[in-house]
């Protein structure tokens, strides 16, 4: 198991918009955060401990505004939370190490 934690500089350098997201469980507007529509190739990770959470061979467009995938890339690096705001019932899925 690669050591994935969070690292105090990663979150040093995040936008205001970033840090609210990862570090106070804030949400992107959806149809307006820089992911959700993204299609170049690649591996998503998390944005302060590098873990890899998703490739984009994994993606597909819910039509929800936010990105989605059918698996992560290694099911230890992520979390499932039920997110019951804004009156919609969808899972949330988290970075295990980054938080």
């Amino acid at each position: 198991m690669d050591n994935y934690t969070k690292s105090e500089e990663a979150i040093s350098l995040l936008s205001p918009e970033e840090f609210q997201v990862t570090q106070r469980n804030g949400t992107e507007r959806p149809f307006e955060n820089a992911y959700w529509d993204h299609d170049e190739a690649g591996i998503y990770v998390d944005i302060v401990s590098g873990e890899p959470l998703f490739s984009s061979l994994d993606k597909f467009d819910s039509s929800c505004g936010w990105p989605s995938f059918t698996k992560p890339v290694e099911a230890d690096n992520v979390e499932e939370r039920a997110d019951g705001t804004h009156g919609m019932s969808p899972t949330e899925v988290r970075s295990s190490h980054g938080g």
